[in-house]
């Protein structure tokens, strides 16, 4: 192996390690509260989607 790729390959390794070093480990509170409100859209979604359905069930005559 030629000393020039050894420096090569040497200096991409310390940069991928330095690249992964750099990312962030735990969420901030910025991912914690948009996690939160995705949570609270599904409920919400869920519950309208039962609403519709009991609507429907209603304006055709099959109350449940």
């Amino acid at each position: 192996m030629k000393p020039g790729r050894s420096v090569m390959t040497a200096l991409g390794m310390s940069a991928l390690v330095v690249g992964l070093a750099g990312c962030p480990q735990k969420e901030g509170p910025a991912e914690h509260a948009g996690k939160a409100v995705d949570k609270a859209m599904d409920k919400a979604g869920q519950k309208i989607e039962k609403a519709g359905e009991s609507v429907q069930n209603t304006a055709k005559g099959n109350d449940k």
